[in-house]
């Protein structure tokens, strides 16, 4: 992967931080009472993202299987480490949210 893909997926990973965070302090300090949905939108549009991706590095690999002249061997292999880079980040993120949900269902109150 190259420096100008890593600083890509930087660069999205922040903007996708910062439309989590929702703008000023003032405004998470105070959550409004639809902050979940927000969330859940961006979550789902991530999710969504990187089956494209996968789905994109599959008909692309299945293209150059097949012989075909349009689709170079290097294009196929970067789009195949995207996907495996943004399922890897997905799986990450999945494994952060399910330690955080058991952490608040271990608080005794």
């Amino acid at each position: 992967m190259s420096n100008v893909d890593v600083n890509q997926l930087l660069h999205q990973m922040r903007q996708m931080a910062a439309a989590a965070g929702g703008g000023s302090r003032s405004a998470r300090a105070a959550p409004e009472e639809g902050s979940g949905v927000a969330f859940e939108r961006i979550l789902g549009d991530s999710i969504r993202k990187v089956n494209e991706l996968q789905q994109n590095a599959t008909a692309m690999a299945t293209a150059f299987e097949k012989g075909d002249p349009n689709v170079d061997l290097a294009e196929v292999m970067i789009e195949l480490q995207k996907a495996s880079v943004s399922f890897t980040a997905m799986v990450e993120v999945r494994n952060k949210l399910l330690t955080a949900y058991q952490d608040v269902m271990n608080m005794q109150v």
